[in-house]
């Protein structure tokens, strides 16, 4: 690999943490590339998208930026930094400039996550104001996200949630990366968590290079080697 080859930077979603590309990493680092998969804050989507900013400005060199589900809306703001040269959306909200991931979702029927979702406030430093953390059920998550993952795993992903702020839902995305960068969109045709149509709809309106994978919303675990292969095609993209 050259030094013009890009690190791959992997962004998770809502629930959940870097360990839901632990099937993905292995195949892209056997390729000889560079991988960072870091925390996302899931606090808000500004902040988040702010530190997955700095997280690329630290890169020395260009970047793939590939998000998954709430990450889609994430890297759809971080991904204006100048040194990223393509991203690729995950079972992903593709965020017009101007809108919120409310807004997105509201223009399609609901998928199975919304009456299973859990609000539960926290604190928030500085105010008297709690802040609302929300999560999934338990006993719901394996079916509605991962039901052609290992049950064994699926349980671990259940209990070991990571919360998403409920103000991220509301927040209006000040960018839409993709407008000036090339991108690529996987639409898990099986998805219970967003539906596919969500998907379809931001990507086609974004002109995106398209893929449809018969899976559940975790395709990265579910289906590693498509997740790899369609990163592959975003870095040949830039690196020929």
């Amino acid at each position: 690999m050259t030094d013009s080859t890009p690190t791959v930077v992997l962004v998770h979603g809502a629930f959940a943490d870097a360990s839901s590309f632990a099937r993905v990493i292995p195949e892209l680092l056997a390729d000889g590339l560079k991988v960072l998969a870091p925390a996302v804050p899931n606090r808000s989507l500004t902040g988040d998208a702010a530190y997955i900013a700095s997280v690329v400005r630290a890169v020395s060199g260009p970047v793939v930026l590939v998000g998954h589900s709430y990450g889609g809306a994430v890297i759809t703001v971080a991904g204006a930094e100048d040194n990223v040269r393509a991203l690729v959306y995950l079972a992903g909200y593709a965020l017009e400039e101007g809108e919120s991931l409310g807004e997105l979702q509201g223009r399609f029927p609901d998928s199975e996550l919304a009456p299973a979702l859990v609000y539960t406030p926290f604190p928030v430093e500085g105010s008297d104001e709690p802040g609302t953390d929300v999560t999934v059920e338990i006993d719901k998550f394996p079916a509605i996200f991962a039901a052609d993952v290992d049950p064994d795993l699926a349980m671990v992903l259940a209990v070991s949630q990571r919360p998403l702020a409920g103000a991220a839902f509301a927040e209006a995305a000040p960018v839409a990366a993709w407008k000036t960068k090339p991108s690529w969109g996987l639409v898990s045709s099986s998805d219970h968590t967003i539906n596919p149509d969500v998907e379809r709809y931001g990507y086609e309106r974004a002109g995106m290079t398209t893929v449809e994978v018969d899976s559940s919303h975790l395709v990265m675990l579910a289906h590693p080697e498509k997740v790899a292969d369609l990163v592959r095609e975003a870095v040949r993209s830039v690196t020929a």
